[in-house]
């Protein structure tokens, strides 16, 4: 969902985004032919050497060939399966750096309240935040509070299906006043049925700022700090 005019998104002087370079350690088709050869070596060797009198039967032979064409078999899958980890993580990164400059929704309860001024003079304010669903609920209320932890703003859903839902607030108080611009937070209330839900989670708008790449994966750099592709709950 893209969100026009709300989002301040703060701009890096330079952004560090760090490109993926994946380091594939396969077993090339190389190794496995190695592997094949010393086993063909040992087995024509002990062939060699075997006592004329208690020859090595059919079975055992059979038996010795079918384990080198198993371990061939698991190498090659396992060749497989690393270049499929490889390109995902190579996609993901990719993804991950397309989000530099954007706003997305991470779990958090902060909302900030910015102010603009158009060309005829007119003040007007905007804020991002948002709720995640788990379950259904009838009822979701919220709750806007200042610093002082006074509720400025109520609003409410009614009926609300599983999912998230980007909230926009324009700065509007209960009492029809103007709130000023600043850091707030909210809570969310999501009944069910009469009763309280625990899988509500509030969401926090932060900036994208850079992308970095490391043991622990892809990790997006933003106002609030560091977030896996996982944690993000919707990009505006």
């Amino acid at each position: 969902m893209a969100t026009s005019g709300i989002i301040d998104t703060p701009k890096a002087s330079t952004f560090n985004t760090v490109a993926t370079t994946s380091n594939t350690s396969t077993t090339s088709s190389s190794d496995i032919g190695a592997d094949q050869d010393k086993f063909m070596k040992l087995l024509i060797t002990q062939l060699k050497n075997q006592d004329p009198l208690n020859p090595m039967d059919n079975a055992a032979m059979t038996s010795q060939l079918a384990q080198l064409s198993t371990v061939t078999g698991i190498n090659k899958v396992n060749a497989t399966l690393e270049s499929l980890r490889t390109d995902q993580a190579s996609a993901q990164s990719m993804n991950a750096v397309s989000l530099i400059g954007k706003g997305v929704l991470v779990a958090g309860k902060g909302v900030e309240l910015s102010t603009s001024t158009d060309a005829a003079g007119v003040k007007t304010s905007s804020s991002v935040f948002g709720v995640d669903l788990a379950s259904p609920a009838e009822t979701v209320d919220i709750s806007i509070m200042d610093k002082t932890g006074k509720v400025v703003r109520t609003m409410s859903m009614k009926n609300v299906d599983v999912g998230t839902y980007p909230i926009t607030w324009d700065g509007t108080t209960d009492d029809k006043t103007a709130a000023e611009a600043g850091s707030y937070t909210f809570s969310v209330k999501a009944v069910s049925t009469g009763k309280t839900l625990t899988d509500a989670t509030q969401l926090q708008l932060a900036a994208v700022a850079s992308v970095s790449t490391g043991a622990a994966g892809v990790k997006l750099n933003t106002s609030l700090g560091h977030f896996t592709m996982a944690e993000i709950k919707e990009v505006l």
